[in-house]
Parts: C-alpha cells; sequence; structure tokens
C-alpha cells in the first residue's frame, strides 16, 4: 500500500471516532479524499482499491535430480559430464552438490576444496544461494559445492529442503542439475522427487540393480505418503513401507488397491500420483554386450510389478580414459569428449534439452 493510501485509511479511522465521541453524528466518510496538510484543500483521490498479489512467473529453468541406488555407480561423474556437455551445447548450467553426507563434486570438476559451500547458505553465513555460487572454469557451467564440513545438514527437515531447493530454483539458469548422493535416505528421496525430474544410475551388478529397484519403490510410496495429510489411507501407506506388514501389501498395486478399499476417491487421486512419477534410468560402466539390454529388461521389471513407467534413457561402456582423467585431477568430458563414453554422456545431454522441449527423448547411441 502506497503512502496516500494509508493515510486515507488512517484518517478514516481517526477522523470517525473523534467526531463520534465529541457529537454523536457519524462523519461523512472520507475514502474519497484526504487532507494534505491544514493549510491545504481537500483533493479529490480514486478510493482505496485491494491489489491483486501478482503470481510468480513460471520458471524456464529445469531440475534435473541425479541419484543412484549404492555408492560407486559414477552418479558425480554423470552431473560434472552432463553439466560439460550442456555447457558445451551454450546451455546455461548450474550442477549442485546435494550429497550433505559426503560432497566431492568438485574433485570431479577439477577443482581444490572450495571456501563457499552449501553450508554457508544453509547456515545462514551468506544471505543468497548466489553467494554461494562458483564458475568452474567452463564456459556456461558454475558449480554449488556440497555441504561437506556442516553437520546437520545431512538430517534436514523436509520444509527445509523444500525451501533449499526452492531457492536453488531461483537461479538464472537452463539447467540445475542436482548430485544427490547414494543410498536410500529421506534427504536423497526428497531431493529426487522434488527435482522436475530424476535420473537414476546404476551399474551392472546384481547389488546395483537390486538397490535401484527398492530406490524406485520407496520413492513411490514416499510420494503417495506425500500427497497425503491426514486420514486413515495415510496410514494404510505407512503400513505399506514396512516390507512385512501384516496386511500382505507387498507392491504398489497392493498398496492402491488397499486405498481404494478405504477411501475410493483418496485412491483414484493417488492412481494418477503415481502414473506422473516417471524417473530415468541410466546405465553406466556397460563391460558385456549381453548387458545392453538391462535398461529396457528393468523398465520392464518396474512396470510389470510396480505398476512405473521408467525411461532408459542410455547407457555408458567402461572406458578407462574416465579413470586417466581421475588420476589427473581433470574433468573427464574436458580431456576425453570423443571417448566411447563421453560421446554416450553427449547423448544423453542431447536427450535432456529435447525431452525439455517437450519431444519425446531419443535413445542415446550405444545402447
Amino acid at each position: 500500500m502506497d503512502s496516500d493510501s494509508k493515510l486515507r485509511v488512517f484518517s478514516t479511522a481517526t477522523s470517525g471516532s473523534t467526531w463520534s465521541r465529541s457529537t454523536g453524528v457519524e462523519p461523512a466518510p472520507l475514502t474519497d479524499s484526504y487532507v494534505n496538510s491544514p493549510t491545504q484543500p481537500i483533493q479529490a483521490v480514486s478510493p482505496v482499491r485491494k491489489t491483486k498479489r501478482l503470481a510468480k512467473p513460471p520458471r524456464l529453468n529445469r531440475i534435473v535430480a541425479v541419484g543412484g541406488g549404492k555408492g560407486g555407480v559414477g552418479k558425480s561423474l554423470v552431473t560434472s559430464s552432463l553439466g560439460i556437455s550442456l555447457a558445451k551445447r551454450g546451455k546455461r548450467v548450474v550442477v549442485v552438490d546435494a550429497d550433505l553426507g559426503g560432497a566431492n563434486l568438485h574433485t570431479c570438476l577439477g577443482l581444490t576444496s572450495p571456501t563457499r559451500t552449501l553450508s554457508d547458505f544453509i547456515a545462514r553465513r551468506v544471505s543468497s544461494i548466489e553467494d554461494v555460487l562458483l564458475e568452474t572454469g567452463v564456459p556456461n557451467l558454475r558449480l554449488i559445492s556440497g555441504a561437506h564440513d556442516h553437520l546437520t545438514a545431512s538430517n534436514l527437515k523436509y520444509f527445509q529442503k523444500k525451501r533449499l531447493l526452492s531457492k536453488i530454483s531461483e537461479i538464472d539458469a537452463d539447467y540445475i542439475l542436482l548430485d544427490i548422493g547414494a543410498g536410500i535416505t529421506l534427504n536423497i528421496i526428497d531431493f529426487f522427487l522434488l527435482a522436475d525430474e530424476g535420473l537414476l544410475v546404476v551399474v551392472p551388478e546384481p547389488s546395483s540393480i537390486e538397490n535401484a529397484y527398492r530406490f524406485v519403490k520407496t520413492s513411490l510410496y514416499r510420494l503417495l505418503w506425500r500427497a497425503l495429510k491426514t486420514g486413515p489411507a495415510r496410514g494404510v501407506v505407512e503400513h505399506a513401507m514396512d516390507q512385512k506388514n501384516a496386511e500382505g501389501i507387498r507392491t504398489p498395486f497392493d498398496l492402491l488397491e488397499a486405498i481404494e478399499r478405504v477411501d475410493a476417491p483418496t485412491g483414484q487421486m493417488l492412481k494418477e500420483k503415481a502414473r506422473g512419477f516417471r524417473p530415468r534410468l541410466l546405465i553406466n560402466q556397460l563391460r558385456f554386450p549381453e548387458d545392453e539390454g538391462l535398461g529396457r529388461s528393468m523398465a520392464t521389471v518396474c512396470r510389470r510389478h510396480l505398476g512405473i513407467d521408467i525411461d532408459a534413457i542410455g547407457s555408458v561402456s567402461f572406458d578407462e580414459s574416465v579413470w586417466k582423467a581421475n588420476r589427473k585431477r581433470r574433468p573427464f568430458m574436458l580431456d576425453y569428449p570423443e571417448s566411447t563414453a563421453g560421446a554416450a554422456l553427449g547423448d544423453v545431454a542431447d536427450s535432456l534439452i529435447f525431452s525439455h522441449r517437450g519431444s519425446y527423448p531419443r535413445p542415446a547411441s550405444g545402447v
């Protein structure tokens, strides 16, 4: 409200009460005029109107969370490589080390341990998320280093994670890539779900495949649980999170059927939520030709047993040049962009661009 409007409202309140007490006569409303000063004439003005709050403009950037069901699958390398690939294609990119327990994304970019990190923003030592943005030496690519020195960062509450991602989303960039860490903790799951898009990195090993399946299932249950504020349906989801629950709920199909029996409209709403959950899958470190169909096989299993459509976005073969770049503490995509792995990651970056435009992602080469 401007100063003139405030003065009109103040005049109405104070003048009206004074006249009523002294004369018992209700004064004429003063909403159409105000007195500039005792010596100036009364001037007509427009009535006070409530102003509508302007809607926030739609975000133009896209947040992609890169996670893995277990450690050692190469998610930090994938995040940094996709960041460099997108930057080389003229996109303004920010990579964020959201691994709140073991940040190492700066190492993949060939940088020493930064002095300004996400810890400074979480602890409010800086006023803006922009204050912890760092140049990487790669045109169009900036970094927010992880909170490796903040002991409470790995146990953020949900509203803190939501606020953090909201602030990150305000950064002026085309793509924001989150390296969210390994495992199936609430921090990791929530960042994966809060992003616009989730990319799950898997290697062709039984433990990685099993953990990836658990990651997808747990993420779906968390998504459904967050969609319910109160009510009996939320209790059903909580029971389903225990794999040995007495209700016999073992799959998302069982869960949605159980909820529909309790509350049919809520069950239908959750089915729509589940249909919208569509993570992407990247198979990393392929060594044998027979593993090339792993992405499609995992997508089929998830569709059959979880009712989830997963996009197998591509695969990256094992490449000695990755090891050589790490030994030199150099960004892999700068030193070996034409290698087998470099070309495959470039194709994945192209798929992200095409899907951002609204087109169906084309498959990466080498799948």
